[in-house]
């Protein structure tokens, strides 16, 4: 039986998007590091274990899912510039080029979990993994990072169920776990929490586990929630 969530994976896609081959200054090699390194082999293949699940191919660096539409700060919805401070546009795209990112890419991903939120499941998780020391732009730059953050910052879920995931985490992971710590939830888990319950799950990037085995354990926790709690 399928467990009663639905996944969302914003970070994970490597793609660049057709639209800004002109403007764009980044390798191949900064596209990625920018984004969620590893977590497709980490959570794709746990699509085959949930209800509902939803992913991007386009790059973060290009279109971050995770951000809000009108968000032009430096690491907004449409960056000048990666989480690692290196430049993404030289020059800067136009602003008909920004709309027809967000009207291609950024809409359609938040309609799909707008549509696929519903009675039958009982918590949506915005999936990511994170670098071990926090990068120059975000929120804890150089500090060292937890193995797993859970957070639901702005209530996206209600606040026993961020014991009970805790729990269920640690039990997989040690001691390592923590709620809303370095992260708070984000603009997915915020805008989509009037649709259903929601929590961001960050996994560190640190080599404590192989990617299979983080697999594994993300699994086991969330099946020890569903089946021990219920209500998550």
């Amino acid at each position: 039986m399928k467990l009663p969530l639905l996944l969302s994976l914003p970070h994970a896609g490597l793609q660049t998007p057709p639209e800004v081959y002109d403007y764009c200054v980044l390798t191949p090699e900064a596209v990625e590091e920018d984004g969620d390194v590893d977590a497709a082999e980490i959570y794709e293949p746990l699509r085959r274990e949930v209800k509902a699940f939803a992913a991007t191919e386009i790059a973060r660096a290009f279109i971050d899912l995770n951000r809000a539409e009108h968000d032009r700060r430096k690491d907004g919805v449409v960056k000048t510039h990666t989480c690692w401070d290196v430049l993404v546009y030289d020059p800067f795209p136009p602003e008909e080029i920004v709309g027809a990112l967000i009207d291609k890419y950024y809409r359609p991903y938040h309609r799909r979990l707008t549509a696929l939120a519903g009675d039958h499941l009982l918590l949506a998780v915005d999936c990511h993994t994170m670098a071990a020391v926090g990068p120059p732009v975000g929120p804890d730059p150089g500090a060292g990072r937890p193995w797993v953050c859970i957070s639901n910052g702005d209530g996206t879920c209600p606040q026993r169920w961020m014991g009970e995931l805790q729990a269920c985490f640690e039990k997989e992971f040690g001691q390592n776990v923590t709620v809303n710590e370095p992260f708070q939830g984000g603009y997915i888990t915020r805008t989509h929490a009037r649709e259903m319950p929601w929590v961001q799950l960050e996994l560190s990037r640190g080599p404590f586990l192989s990617n299979r085995e983080k697999r594994a354990a993300v699994l086991a926790a969330l099946t020890d929630c569903v089946e021990e709690y219920g209500a998550v």
